[in-house]
């Protein structure tokens, strides 16, 4: 049995949507698990009310993602779950993804299996998985070198996003839980697939799997988008910071291999730090342009 679990706060219409494109799934053998950490939008009672098969855990509003992700995860687990997905309630499951899911499951049933992911928006590929290049301190998006014609079958990574990942209970057992200590937003879903590798686990990109993604949702996209002082900071030390530079060291000093933790560590600050300045001075140059011309 598949449990998909998923931490919601605050987002009632994309709650909503999402358990909707749930209930249209042309495969049905699994149970979902919503985690409501401290919703006042009215998240709960609307999931009372209109999908009252979906287990509802709720917390008081203290947690972040990976805690509030383990609490169902232990939860499927103590029910006999064989199979735990973590996926986001702002994406939007094409009908036949858990289908594709469980079909590719059982041809691998020890591999942890990701989604292709499309803008939805537009349908254009957005995600469909990467290789962590320790050396380079590289993301290899497998997108950048995989032809159209090959947007298909599975695809090997070897860390990946929580959005959408079908996960092994074996796994769990194996290398633990996500690590919500060290990691309570941000890069724990990298930090527990990282580990799973090294443990011997594979990793795919499910491209006949796809759900559909609003890009621009990302705590971590708002802060890049809206360029200012405070987001810079929050940017590099913040809870919802994609460039956390404490959570970064943590998790390289826990994953890099050892002849590459060095470089990897300096590149990935150097591109933390300075990436987020070269991207607000070529903004603010094009803006003074644009003006310039006005």
């Amino acid at each position: 049995m598949i449990y998909i679990v998923t931490p919601v706060f605050n987002r009632k219409d994309f709650t909503q949507s999402y358990l909707q494109a749930l209930a249209k799934q042309t495969y049905q053998d699994f149970k979902i698990i919503i985690v409501d950490d401290g919703s006042t939008d009215g998240t709960s009672e609307m999931i009372q009310a209109q999908f009252p098969e979906v287990i509802l855990l709720t917390e008081p509003g203290d947690l972040w993602w990976a805690e509030a992700t383990n609490i169902g995860v232990r939860y499927a687990i103590e029910k006999g779950a064989d199979y735990v997905m973590t996926l986001n309630d702002d994406t939007l499951p094409t009908a036949d993804y858990m289908e594709k899911m469980q079909l590719h499951s059982k041809q691998n049933p020890n591999a942890l299996l990701g989604a292709f992911a499309v803008n939805v928006e537009n349908n254009q590929p957005v995600f469909g998985g990467e290789i962590l290049n320790w050396k380079t301190g590289n993301f290899e998006n497998i997108l950048n070198s995989l032809p159209p014609d090959q947007y298909q079958g599975l695809h090997s990574v070897n860390v990946f996003p929580g959005r959408g990942l079908l996960i092994p209970v074996e796994v769990f057992n194996k290398i633990g839980f996500y690590d919500s200590k060290n990691f309570p937003q941000t890069i724990a879903d990298l930090d527990f697939t990282a580990r799973a590798t090294n443990a011997g686990y594979k990793i795919y990109c499910n491209f006949d799997a796809k759900i559909k993604i609003y890009p621009e949702e990302s705590g971590g996209v708002t802060l890049r988008k809206e360029k200012s002082l405070k987001n810079y900071y929050r940017h590099l030390f913040g809870q919802r910071g994609a460039g956390n530079l404490k959570w970064f060291t943590i998790f390289a000093l826990k994953n890099a291999p050892k002849p590459y933790l060095l470089s990897y560590w300096l590149i990935g600050v150097a591109r933390r730090v300075g990436g987020y300045l070269i991207e607000w001075l070529k903004e603010s140059r094009g803006l003074a342009r644009t003006r310039s011309i006005k």
